[in-house]
């Protein structure tokens, strides 16, 4: 099945992807011809069972794995013609990323986690430390930028994970399952944070998710099965925003 949007400039656009892994002599189809079209701007969820090929579907989209056939473009970027280097700092650029699981450094503190990525781009430790104070305030946590991981929440230290995605102010997000280790007010509180986000910086959102109820805070869900989109689920209006994406 594919799915399209016709409203708003495409910021992802998939055709006929298929991907396949190879473990002990046998196939997996994990990807069997997915396209789909998402605008700028969108938050759509991607859903369905276990081994439906939705974190498969999220990582080729994000050039993180590559693909048999088919094609990906990011911003009109087809992302299988990049090098692994050009890949990597269209990533470090353009994109930012949210787990399941914070993979914060337990030894630095909120901040210091947050502006890692600029460090290791090059951006000097000044506008750096700026830029990371600004992401924590952003995510309403500046008041606890000098705590270590073991100091906050839960839902705290996701937010962390989630002003580091958003540091170098990416046209696009990709969160794989954001909510899942999340208690239920937790999981409330980031999604209302990646809402409050999507509407102020245009940024787009792929959110992978089990959890119907975060689904449903998406602009629309796409269900997968057997490494195929089956359908979608509009839940409220996409209204395309007025200008691009903070750069």
């Amino acid at each position: 099945m594919t799915i399209t949007t016709a409203t708003g400039t495409a910021i992802v656009e998939a055709h006929d992807v298929h991907k396949t892994y190879r473990s002990a002599g046998a196939a997996v189809h994990a990807l069997r011809g997915v396209s789909l079209t998402v605008p700028r701007g969108e938050m759509v969820s991607v859903m369905g069972p276990s081994g439906c090929g939705k974190t498969t579907l999220l990582n080729t989209l994000a050039g993180l794995d590559e693909i048999d056939s088919g094609s990906i473009r990011i911003e009109g970027q087809e992302i299988q013609a990049l090098s692994d280097h050009a890949k990597t700092d269209y990533r470090a650029r353009r994109m930012g990323f949210v787990f399941q699981f914070y993979n914060l450094l337990p030894v630095l503190t909120a901040v210091e986690n947050v502006e890692m990525p600029l460090l290791l781009s090059g951006i000097s430790i000044r506008e750096a430390r700026r830029r990371a104070l600004a992401a924590l305030d952003q995510v309403h946590l500046g008041e606890w930028a000098k705590h270590r991981p073991a100091q906050l929440s839960g839902g705290q230290r996701q937010r962390v994970t989630v002003a580091r995605a958003l540091v170098n102010n990416p046209a696009i997000v990709w969160a794989d399952e954001p909510t899942g280790d999340l208690d239920s007010a937790n999981a409330n509180e980031v999604m209302t944070l990646i809402q409050e986000l999507n509407a102020q910086n245009a940024q787009t959102f792929i959110i992978v998710t089990h959890d119907e109820q975060i689904g449903a805070r998406c602009h629309r869900t796409i269900h997968m099965r057997d490494g195929q989109i089956e359908n979608e689920t509009s839940h409220r209006p996409f209204i395309p925003p007025a200008a691009e994406p903070l750069a």
